[in-house]
């Protein structure tokens, strides 16, 4: 089974669940989202497998999107933004065949392992 993650090894969720994903004894392709950041069409399809909306995936707290005036914004100025911004895109992203999680917490990546 092919594992995904959109990973920050900043990040302490993003980290567990990496850890987590390894301990279950797969070997998932890490995608630092930060450096390869997903395109608008990519993050559709992550919301539309994850039941999600860009609102949840959104990190409203980052400096950015108080910097960029995204308070209230639209689904799609959003999306905009997390594909020009990455640091806005909330984390860890989990994509296996079972499903699509953000997985916070890490633990989340349970269900679809």
């Amino acid at each position: 089974m092919t594992v995904t993650i959109w990973h920050n090894p900043a990040c302490s969720n993003s980290r567990g669940a990496l850890k987590l994903i390894r301990d279950a004894g797969f070997d998932p392709v890490v995608i630092d989202y930060l450096d390869s950041p997903p395109d608008v069409a990519m993050l559709r399809q992550v919301l539309a497998e994850s039941g999600l909306d860009a609102q949840a995936l959104v990190r409203s707290k980052e400096a950015q999107f108080a910097e960029l005036g995204l308070d209230g914004a639209d689904e799609n100025t959003l999306l905009a933004a997390m594909a020009a911004h990455p640091r806005l895109i909330n984390r860890p992203v989990v994509r296996t065949p079972k499903g699509t999680r953000l997985c916070r917490p890490p633990e989340t990546v349970l269900e679809i392992l």
